[in-house]
């Protein structure tokens, strides 16, 4: 039956935890009027579904705005918040363009170890075949060899190339040999994997700078993008990986993976406030079509919850 879904129904039934735990958090403050206590447990309500303070506050400003000492329904204060979620997530709502000239457009995928980040690279390609885009894949994460493998699983299910080497290896000489190979047979976009052990940030820092430095040599605009992964599933430790990857890699977009298995989803506007990074595509499941760029609108409602009440409109997306 899943897979009959349109990407609309799987993105809605993906934020049904968050939006199911932003109910629970608002059930019982829906009362006469609305004063300072309600404002103040409806910004808690908020918080709580990791959509953070600045975006509470910022709800709590609006719901102000002219309301105050009035009755609102839950139907309504859903509304408001989810016009806020709009708001914040139209900046930031970015699909990945393949526009680099010479090809190919190279990415440099980047995340912590468990984000779902091979996976992605594998959604990734999937979506740039769709669009006849032509596709190589580099295993730059050398430190592991179960990334190297799961990888090269991916490239030939897919049926894409993949430049790879033994565990331990040089990445950067990987990158070099993915950027020749590619311009030869011509590649339009190089997604590259790289490791994630951020408990050695200098040693990250200098292999991302090395690959920075080859890359160069062979293009001065590569690395077109770099993506950084996240797993929803981490709440707010998402935006300390932001914080920490901004330093060491310069990282130019996100993609928020595994917002089906999580009631957390509202990191997504919380990161989206914080930072204003183009977030490119959010994952939604385990399939290689589970991941796809979003629409603000739609996905602000399913975050609240907002198109529980009302019917489904597939021309949203």
């Amino acid at each position: 039956m899943t897979e009959s879904l349109s990407w609309t129904e799987r993105m809605r039934a993906g934020f049904r935890k968050t939006s199911g735990r932003l109910g629970e958090n608002l059930a019982g403050l829906v009362k006469e009027r609305l004063d300072e206590e309600t404002l103040d447990e409806i910004e808690e309500a908020l918080i709580a579904t990791d959509l953070g303070p600045a975006v509470a506050a910022r709800v709590r400003d609006r719901l102000a705005e002219g309301r105050y000492d009035r009755h609102l329904s839950e139907l309504e204060i859903r509304e408001i918040v989810a016009d806020e979620l709009e708001t914040i997530l139209a900046k930031v709502a970015v699909p990945l363009e393949i526009d680099a000239f010479p090809r190919p457009q190279v990415m440099l995928v980047i995340g912590v170890n468990g984000s779902g980040k091979t996976t992605t690279i594998a959604k990734l390609g999937h979506w740039l075949l769709e669009d006849d885009y032509g596709v190589m894949f580099v295993a730059g994460d050398t430190f592991r060899a179960a990334a190297i493998g799961q990888l090269k699983v991916w490239a030939e299910r897919l049926g894409v190339p993949i430049i790879s080497g033994k565990e331990g290896g040089d990445a950067a000489s990987l990158v070099f040999e993915g950027v020749k190979q590619g311009t030869e047979q011509g590649i339009d976009a190089l997604i590259v994997d790289t490791a994630g052990r951020l408990q050695n940030k200098a040693h990250l820092m200098d292999e991302l700078a090395k690959i920075r430095r080859v890359l160069g040599r062979l293009n001065e605009q590569a690395p077109h993008n770099v993506i950084l992964v996240l797993d929803a599933t981490t709440g707010q430790n998402a935006l300390s990986q932001i914080e920490v990857f901004q330093q060491v890699a310069n990282v130019t977009g996100l993609v928020m993976t595994k917002l089906d298995g999580t009631a957390r989803g509202g990191v997504l506007v919380a990161a989206a406030e914080k930072f204003g990074l183009p977030i490119h595509a959010i994952g939604v499941g385990e399939k290689l079509e589970d991941l796809r760029p979003f629409d603000p609108r739609a996905v602000a409602r399913a975050i609240t919850g907002a198109d529980e009440f009302d019917q489904p409109d597939e021309n949203r997306i």
